[in-house]
């Protein structure tokens, strides 16, 4: 750390991460891709969540200076917060690219008293920083992406803010190296999963909040998941609508029912047929408030986070989830990967902390065949 009295943050925002989630684009990367999610009615989510990082160290402004790029890439959110702020790069248009991420990471890199460089964004920003950022300086990720297999990034926008406060009031000075992950968004799109690895870097050692890279490998025990679907399909009724969340074990139990799958997508099944696949968050308002029956949800953890809501399905919106509402939602997942989580909770990350709290608690998780375990449920 540098030894003025200001502590210095790098901040890059790539505003239009996560933007194809809502609409299920499966991502954002490229500009072609962000207009096309706009188009689709999709609203950025970056800015909201860096504010609630940001919003976690108000009470340490005099303590600190931003240096970002203009306007979105990060200088508008601190100005609104009240920061001080030096802007070291214009963007020659509004809607940002990974070109501005990289210009802006690689004149971060080239000054000598940035104390810690955060960004948001998902995967694909990982990669960019990564690839121009020296890789012996700390670096931390406010989540905001579709695909979040990197980990370098908080399990949330609070906890990233909580990491920042941690290392302003001097408590943290560990760091620790960490995997730039990233998959084809294209293969993505069309349900294959080609995760890569891209490099690492240094990241603050808080375990506590910041993430695990997500497990690789898909279920082998097929007995326990074989069990876990006839517990679910056992109490389907016809007069419900089902929402079926994304992941392995979701989609173990489309197969048992002989209906098509969109793996890393969400489907809508009435009656024992598919009505809806690869549905948008729009859709799936829109399927509900028509439906004159009972509504559930089925959805899994993702293996080594335990997020259930907030990476991957940005399809199950705020709105969408109250919609359902909370005695709704059947959580499905085998104990070997509850148990992988080392007694830590399962996690939420809506982008709506009021929704995010009422999540939290004890809930209930199918883990076999009438045989159900207590979890606990906690705000990323």
């Amino acid at each position: 750390m540098n030894k003025s009295p200001l502590f210095r943050i790098g901040l890059i925002v790539n505003a239009f991460a996560g933007l194809g989630g809502s609409v299920a684009l499966k991502g954002s990367d490229g500009a072609e891709t962000a207009q096309r999610a706009l188009a689709l009615g999709a609203t950025p989510k970056a800015p909201q969540r860096v504010k609630q990082a940001l919003q976690v160290i108000q009470p340490h402004t005099e303590q600190l200076q931003f240096v970002t790029g203009a306007n979105g890439l990060g200088a508008d959110i601190v100005h609104d917060l009240g920061f001080s702020c030096d802007v070291i790069y214009t963007p020659e248009q509004s809607l940002t690219s990974a070109t501005d991420t990289r210009e802006l990471a690689r004149l971060l890199g080239q000054r000598d008293d940035i104390d810690l460089l955060l960004f948001a964004g998902g995967d694909g920003t990982a990669r960019d920083v990564c690839a121009v950022y020296p890789e012996l300086r700390p670096v931390l990720g406010i989540p905001a992406g579709v695909k979040i297999h990197s980990g370098v990034y908080a399990i949330s926008p609070t906890a990233a803010g909580k990491v920042l406060e941690q290392l302003i009031q001097g408590q943290l000075t560990s760091v620790t190296n960490a995997d730039v992950m990233d998959i084809d968004e294209e293969a993505f799109r069309q349900g294959t999963v080609k995760a890569r690895r891209y490099g690492e870097m240094l990241v603050p050692a808080e375990l506590r909040y910041v993430q695990a890279v997500k497990m690789g490998g898909k279920e082998s025990d097929e007995l326990v998941l074989a069990d876990i679907a006839a517990d679910v399909i056992e109490s389907m009724e016809d007069d419900t609508l089902y929402v079926m969340g994304s992941g392995s074990t979701v989609a173990f139990i489309m197969e048992d029912l002989n209906l098509p799958n969109t793996l890393l997508g969400v489907d809508v099944v009435r009656a024992g047929e598919v009505i809806a696949s690869d549905v948008t968050a729009h859709q799936l308002e829109q399927l509900i408030s028509e439906h004159q029956g009972p509504v559930r949800l089925i959805i899994t953890v993702i293996g080594g986070q335990g997020h259930i809501f907030g990476r991957g399905n940005q399809q199950l919106s705020p709105a969408v989830i109250r919609m359902i509402g909370k005695d709704n939602i059947q959580i499905v997942a085998t104990k070997a990967k509850l148990q992988a989580l080392g007694q830590r909770p399962l996690l939420v990350d809506t982008g709506e902390p009021d929704l995010d709290a009422e999540l939290s608690g004890l809930m209930r998780v199918t883990t076999g065949y009438h045989d159900e375990v207590f979890v606990r449920v906690e705000s990323a």
